[in-house]
């Protein structure tokens, strides 16, 4: 279980100290040298041509911008030692309740991702013919996942997947939303009796956002056969139901108003129609809601709603057995405008952070989605087999951007390795008593350290434990090779103990047991 309090459980938290880094330039650009050989001819010059226009003509001779593409960035130690403990969290959970990893690739045919996402289908980045196939970024990881079922003939698998998706969206770095991003998934596939699966993936949005600490949130539950039976009674034609659960799902965005102007002045709907969407669609609460639309003379004559509705009866009732239904609301406004969804769909999302430091919340939207697909896995079975899926994904990046804030807030910063023993000599010439020491703690499994240099002041090397968060150092001097002992050091509380040397590794270990 991982707790972010104050101290954010990235790993150890250091107090801050100065900022170290490369000197600035004159200038504030680098120049890189333009000597090179006289002019190159055929392709050689052709090369060059193209490089210099790469570099940018407007910019003479000067090099190029160096910046990461547009709504990507760079993760140094820190921030990559904070994701890999939420990814951590977040991967324990899948595993706690009995899901395999898979991975696929980055790349996927372009006919095998079109038409699966509704109005987002634009946001995918598609790729030049690189002889002879049409391919494209994955945009999310489901449509892998039921490609990868229907071309191995899976029809009952639970799996986990953490991988990078790419969405050419514009982004909002301040709230965790990027082009190039992970995604932490969760899905369960086959044939079961309803509501069992979809509770659980409700439950274990529930157990890692609770284990997070990232504050109160909500976690919406609908039906697209509730969403798709209220269009229906409101006079919608079917050939629109996508398209007004693209529209809908703007609802916690933009009001009402804009929501119903849309409609009318975009999707050709008539105001009545309109209003009487709005009568439904701005509903939220939980059984009790559920019993009233179960009476409702109009979607209670709906196949489609009276089975959705039948349904999320039967989920509350699961869910009150898992205890979780305090963070659960039945919301009509909720569409998720992803064409593959046929049944449940939920979304979880943060009603406020917890920050001491920070006097404004840091807004970041949903933090976890998904919803079951029963149809999905058939668009790619050449004789059209389903198998029923349900999913969730986990808004790692999100998630990431609010911890993030709350530790460059807290003015501490993240410990960035793991190593647990500094080796140290306090004279000169002891280089090859380091060595060996040192080899003799890796192949005991120990992780340490030692500096790169020959004959190292005492006094830095105690001062690198401090900067680097290692608890314990094991000084060896000329007086601790004649007693066969090695100095141990504890860094925080300077505490020196003589070990005899052939009990150092026992010692190390018992003092670094949780």
């Amino acid at each position: 279980m991982l707790r972010l309090g104050p101290l954010a459980a990235a790993g150890r938290l250091l107090p801050a100290g100065p900022r170290f880094g490369p000197p600035r330039p004159s200038g504030g650009r680098v120049s890189l040298s333009r000597s090179r050989p006289p002019g190159p001819v055929g392709d050689r010059g052709l090369l060059a041509r193209q490089v210099r226009a790469a570099a940018g003509s407007a910019g003479g001779g000067r090099s190029p911008a160096l910046k990461t593409p547009k709504g990507t960035r760079d993760h140094p130690p820190a921030h990559v030692a904070l994701r890999d403990r939420l990814l951590a969290a977040v991967v324990t959970c899948f595993k706690r309740h009995g899901a395999a990893a898979i991975d696929t690739p980055v790349l996927e045919l372009r006919e095998t991702l079109m038409g699966k996402y509704g109005e987002d289908t634009k946001l995918i980045y598609e790729l030049q013919d690189q002889g002879g196939e049409l391919l494209a970024l994955r945009y999310d990881l489901t449509v892998p996942f039921a490609r990868y079922l229907a071309m191995n003939k899976i029809t009952n698998m639970k799996r986990y997947h953490v991988a990078k998706v790419y969405r050419r969206d514009n982004p909002a770095t301040t709230r965790g939303r990027y082009r190039e991003f992970y995604q932490c998934d969760f899905d369960i596939a086959g044939q079961f009796d309803p509501m069992i699966p979809d509770a659980e993936c409700l439950k274990i949005v529930h157990e890692i956002l609770s284990d997070l600490q990232l504050g109160d949130f909500i976690i919406k539950v609908n039906d697209r056969r509730i969403l798709n039976g209220v269009f229906a009674v409101c006079g919608i034609p079917e050939s629109k139901f996508i398209t007004m659960c693209s529209t809908v799902d703007k609802l916690d965005k933009i009001p009402w108003e804009e929501v119903r102007s849309e409609m009318v002045g975009e999707k050709g709907l008539s105001p009545e129609a309109a209003d009487h969407i709005g009568e439904y669609v701005q509903l939220h609460g939980g059984l009790d809601l559920i019993e009233q639309l179960l009476q409702d003379p109009k979607l209670s004559q709906n196949k489609l709603a009276k089975e959705g509705l039948g349904d999320m009866k039967l989920l509350f009732e699961y869910l009150t057995l898992f205890g979780i239904t305090g963070k659960i609301s039945f919301d009509l406004s909720l569409a998720r405008g992803l064409d593959y969804y046929t049944g449940v769909i939920f979304e979880a999302v943060l009603l406020q952070t917890e920050n001491d430091h920070v006097e404004e919340p840091v807004s970041v939207g949903s933090v976890a989605g998904g919803g079951r697909y029963d149809g999905l896995v058939g668009m790619f079975d050449p004789k059209g087999r389903k198998v029923p899926c349900v999913g969730v994904s986990i808004g790692i990046e999100r998630i990431f951007s609010i911890l993030e804030q709350r530790v460059k807030a807290s003015g501490e910063k993240v410990r960035t390795t793991e190593t647990q023993v500094l080796v140290a000599t306090p004279q000169k010439h002891l280089l090859a008593a380091r060595l060996k020491l040192i080899s003799e703690l890796w192949d005991a499994g120990i992780k340490a350290e030692m500096l790169y240099k020959k004959d190292p002041k005492l006094l830095k090397q105690l001062q690198y434990c401090e900067d680097t968060g290692i608890p314990l150092a094991a000084i060896i001097g000329e007086q601790e090779l004649t007693d066969g002992v090695v100095k141990l050091r504890d860094v925080a509380t300077r505490e020196e103990v003589d070990i005899p040397r052939e009990k150092l590794v026992d010692e190390i270990r018992r003092r670094l047991e949780p």
